[in-house]
């Protein structure tokens, strides 16, 4: 098992807490999202049910949540999380190249 140094484990230890508060943003959303749109709903049913504008914040805010599920969840795609990794360390490396030539 290799050993890991203090900077290395911070490291982790800010990605992975970074990590938790971008999967609990997402289901705060989700949740005021169930919550919101019932209310619309019911609001429309309500008021005026010839036009029924709650589709609008219902395909809008879903959209956007369904985004967010993509960032949180998914994105390791192109330009995610290893992505960046991999040039990190190419720059690093092409920057230790041209300081010992």
């Amino acid at each position: 098992m290799e050993k890991l140094s203090n900077s290395e484990i911070n490291k982790k230890y800010e990605r992975a807490l970074k990590r938790v508060e971008d999967i609990k943003g997402f289901y705060y959303n989700l949740i005021t999202y169930c919550l919101v749109i019932p209310f619309l709903i019911f609001i429309n049913y309500k008021t005026s049910w010839e036009f029924q504008w709650f589709w609008f914040p219902l395909g809008g805010w879903g959209l956007g949540l369904c985004l967010h599920a993509y960032h949180v969840f998914i994105n390791n795609g192109f330009l995610g999380r290893q992505w960046e990794e991999r040039k990190l360390q190419e720059f690093m490396e092409q920057e230790e190249k041209e300081r010992w030539s």
